[in-house]
C-alpha cells in the first residue's frame, strides 16, 4: 500500500437495492422499511470491518417513484436505532442544508453521535429536487449557487454549535450543588447572511469531537464546499482517468483552506455484480437487466435531467439537453457517458437503472479486488462506497469474496483501529475552538 494509506470502504444501503429492478430478483428481500433486514446488513458490514454504512435521503416521493426510493425511514431516526444494535461501524446520514434549520440539525446529529459513542457522519447535501420546496411551505427552490452559499454558512453554524461544550463539563458535586462547569459552556451568537443563532446547544460532544463531515456534490461549487469542509467525499466516476483527475483536483484544492490531503477521503460509488466466473457474473448482470421495465425510461431520465424528453423516441441518440438549475455534476457525467458510448435514450436509461451513473463492475471477486486496488494505488480513489444491486445476497457476495481478497493483499483492515468513526478513517479529532490556547 502506497505511503501508509489504508483503503476505506463504506456500504451505501438502499433497502430495495441499488438496481432499479433489483427488488424483482428471486433472492431479493424488499427492505425500504424492513428494519430487521437493515439491521442484519449493518451487522454483516460491521463483521466485515467496513468503515461505515451510509443512508441517503430524499424529501419528495410519490407512488410512481422507483422502488428503491418510494419509501424510506427518516435516516437520523434510523441511525439512532442502529446505534443500539452495532458497536463499532460508522453510521452516516444525509440531511439537507436547504430544508433543515442549523440548530435543530446540529442537535439531532450530535445526539445520535453521543448515543453511538462517536460513530456518526453527516452527508451535507443542498437538495437538487425543486419539488422539495412544496413540502416545506416554499413556492420556489433556491438557485444552485445560493444553495451552496447557504450550505457553507450552515455547516459553520453547526460546527460552532457542536463546540458549545468543551470536553468533560460535568462536575456533579452533590455537596457543593455544582452540576456543570459553567466555564466550559459557550454561546455561539452567530449572525450571518442566512442565519442568526444564539446557542449553546443542549448536547455535549462525543468522544470524536465533531461528527465526520461528508460532501457529495461534484460540481464546481460542490468541489469548493468539499475542499472547505469535507472529510469524506462521495462521488460518481466512470473512468479511471476521470477519477484520477477529480482526485488530483479536489486534493489540490485543500491547500487553499490550509488542509492536509490525508484529511479528506474520496470514495466513488461502486456497483458490484460478482460471480464465481466472469461468465457467471455477466449472466447475473443480464438477469438483473432483464427485470427492467422500459416504460419507466422517460420518467427516470426526465427526473435525472429535469428536462422533458417525451418528444424523442427511446431509440434516438441522446439529444442536446440544456443544463438545469437542479443537479449539475450527475447530468454532466451521464451526458459524457452517453456521448462516449454512443448510447440511445433507452440504453442510457438502462445504465442509469443499474447504478445511476456510478461505476458498474461485473466479474469475479478477484477482478473486483483488482479494480479496487488499481484505483486505490493509482490515486483515483481512497476507497469506495459499495452499492449492492439487491439485498442481502448482492452484499453477501462482496463480503464473502472481495473482502477476504483485499485483506489477503494487505489493502484492507482485519480489525478496527478504534471505536469511533474518526479512528477508523484516520481523521483527527477537531480541537474545540474554546479550548485553543491563544498564541502569545
Amino acid at each position: 500500500m502506497s505511503r501508509g494509506r489504508k483503503l476505506k470502504l463504506g456500504l451505501f444501503v438502499q433497502g430495495a437495492g441499488h438496481h432499479v429492478a433489483g427488488w424483482r430478483h428471486p433472492k431479493a428481500q424488499s427492505g425500504s422499511e424492513n428494519f430487521d433486514l437493515i439491521k442484519q446488513v449493518a451487522q454483516k458490514a460491521e463483521q466485515a470491518k467496513l468503515d461505515m454504512i451510509f443512508f441517503a435521503d430524499g424529501l419528495t416521493t410519490s407512488a410512481s417513484s422507483p422502488a428503491s426510493v418510494v419509501t424510506r425511514f427518516e435516516p437520523i431516526t434510523l441511525l439512532a436505532a442502529l446505534s443500539t444494535v452495532t458497536q463499532q461501524i460508522g453510521l452516516a446520514v444525509t440531511a439537507s442544508t436547504t430544508y433543515y434549520d442549523p440548530f435543530n440539525l446540529a442537535r439531532l446529529i450530535a445526539s445520535v453521535d453521543k448515543l453511538s459513542g462517536g460513530r456518526v457522519a453527516w452527508n451535507v447535501v443542498t437538495t437538487s429536487t425543486p419539488e422539495a420546496a412544496q413540502n416545506f411551505s416554499n413556492t420556489a427552490h433556491l438557485e444552485h449557487h445560493l444553495r451552496y452559499d447557504r450550505a457553507a454558512e450552515f455547516v459553520e453554524v453547526v460546527k460552532g454549535l457542536w463546540d458549545s461544550w468543551e470536553q468533560d463539563p460535568y462536575i456533579v458535586n452533590k455537596e457543593t450543588g455544582e452540576y456543570i462547569d459553567q466555564s466550559k459552556v459557550h454561546e455561539l451568537n452567530h449572525t450571518g447572511k442566512y442565519f442568526a443563532v444564539k446557542g449553546p446547544l443542549s448536547v455535549t460532544q462525543s468522544r470524536q469531537g465533531h461528527p465526520v463531515i461528508i460532501q457529495a456534490g461534484s460540481s464546481g461549487p460542490g468541489q469548493e464546499l468539499a475542499a472547505r469542509i469535507g472529510e469524506v467525499v462521495f462521488t460518481a466516476q466512470q473512468s479511471y482517468a476521470d477519477a484520477q483527475a477529480f482526485y488530483a483536483s479536489l486534493k489540490g484544492g485543500l491547500r487553499k483552506y490550509g488542509r492536509s490531503p490525508e484529511h479528506l477521503h474520496i470514495l466513488p460509488g461502486l456497483f458490484p455484480v460478482i460471480g464465481n466466473t466472469e461468465k457467471e457474473a455477466k449472466e447475473k448482470y443480464e438477469e438483473l437487466q432483464h427485470f427492467i421495465d422500459d416504460s419507466r425510461a422517460y420518467a427516470t431520465l426526465e427526473e435525472r435531467f429535469q428536462y422533458d424528453l417525451s418528444s424523442y423516441s427511446l431509440d434516438d441518440p441522446i439529444p442536446d439537453i440544456p443544463e438545469s438549475d437542479g443537479r449539475k455534476s450527475r447530468p454532466q457525467l451521464l451526458m459524457k457517458l452517453a456521448r462516449e458510448k454512443g448510447l440511445t435514450l433507452r440504453q442510457l436509461y438502462r445504465e442509469v437503472a443499474g447504478a445511476r451513473g456510478h461505476r458498474i463492475v461485473v466479474g469475479t471477486a478477484n477482478q473486483l479486488a483488482d479494480h479496487i486496488q488499481k484505483w486505490f494505488e493509482g490515486y483515483a480513489a481512497d476507497g469506495f462506497n459499495i452499492m449492492p444491486p439487491f439485498l442481502p445476497d448482492g452484499f453477501d457476495d462482496f463480503v464473502q469474496g472481495v473482502i477476504p481478497e483485499l485483506q489477503n493483499r494487505g489493502l484492507f483492515r482485519t480489525e478496527y483501529e478504534g471505536s469511533t468513526l474518526r479512528e477508523h478513517l484516520g481523521l483527527p479529532v477537531p480541537q474545540n475552538r474554546h479550548s485553543i490556547v491563544p498564541t502569545p
